[in-house]
């Protein structure tokens, strides 16, 4: 249940990670789960019973001070170094790769790589398939890899929870639109599809672009709780990023990044028609190097800005 993990490291947020208090945690979490789904039986609501469960339980923090005192009075209170703490608490935390997540991976990666070293032998008329066929072959080749980065978003992992299926499934549709720009692309050079397949491949490029960009600025922080302490642990210095001090700059370099690449389009097909393809892709080049500057420019400040 998401709510409890995320309730459970929300509590612990700040709490000094140990292996001791790793394994209370993961006491409280199975505990809270069980009363919860007591709860759902009653037909209360997932994220009610989580909510009450862990109201029932009380003061978390209480509990991980009276295990920490309790460790430190059997220990002598010997203390370690941050490494050995960042070691050990990962150790603890360490998730396993589901099963049917590893061969769902290996199969969809050994799908892609059949599918494109067919469409390679009808380009290089070893094996006889019209273009339509290599067509389809691509796209599905290219749904392929889409599905090995949304299934893997959508796991659980050591360090991160699990990103919310609807929106690995934008991070699916987004791989799929690039890679399969990036194959059309590449098919057309050997003869297999017509010079204007080159707009098709540019509209998907846009597209996709336009989905990352759009997850990247609206990402939320995925870490867990004891990443996230470590981290401070260890900080040395202080990075200003404005995209996490500022969610409407955040915001704006998404506007800013989909005019600038719906604007690379609409003068990709232009020239294309009127030059020709073969100069036409230099508007993309054109257009990256642009969102690099206004990425530089907004997402660090600078030094007058740091110090409002």
């Amino acid at each position: 249940m998401t709510t409890v993990h995320r309730l459970l490291d929300e509590a612990f947020a700040g709490v000094e990670p140990s292996p001791e208090v790793q394994d209370l945690k993961e006491e409280i979490r199975a505990n809270l789960s069980a009363r919860a789904a007591e709860l759902e039986a009653q037909g209360v609501t997932s994220d009610v019973a989580a909510r009450r469960a862990f109201d029932e339980l009380g003061d978390v923090r209480a509990l991980v001070a009276d295990a920490q005192a309790d460790v430190a009075a059997e220990t002598g209170g010997a203390p370690r170094t941050p490494l050995q703490e960042a070691f050990a608490v990962a150790q603890q935390q360490r998730v396993r790769p589901k099963p049917r997540f590893v061969l769902g991976v290996v199969l969809a990666s050994l799908v892609f790589a059949a599918l494109v070293a067919l469409c390679v032998l009808a380009a290089l008329d070893v094996v006889p398939l019209p273009g339509h066929v290599v067509a389809v072959l691509l796209v599905t080749a290219s749904s392929a890899a889409g599905f090995v980065v949304g299934l893997s978003l959508s796991q659980e992992t050591t360090t991160n929870h699990p990103m919310p299926a609807n929106r690995a499934g934008l991070y699916y549709l987004a791989t799929g639109l690039v890679v399969l720009a990036l194959l059309l692309a590449v098919f057309v050079p050997l003869g297999v599809f017509a010079s204007w397949i080159y707009v098709v491949a540019a509209a998907s490029l846009v597209v996709g672009g336009v989905l990352f960009t759009m997850l990247g600025v609206t990402q939320t922080n995925r870490k867990k709780a004891w990443v996230r302490d470590v981290a401070r642990a260890q900080a040395t210095g202080h990075h200003y990023d404005r995209f996490e001090q500022d969610p409407a700059v955040a915001a704006r370099f998404g506007v800013y990044t989909m005019v600038i690449w719906l604007t690379a389009f609409v003068v990709f097909v232009v020239l294309g028609l009127t030059v020709g393809w073969a100069w036409s892709w230099l508007t993309f080049v054109v257009a990256l190097a642009v969102m690099m500057l206004v990425l530089a420019r907004m997402l660090f400040a600078s030094t007058g800005e740091q110090q409002k």
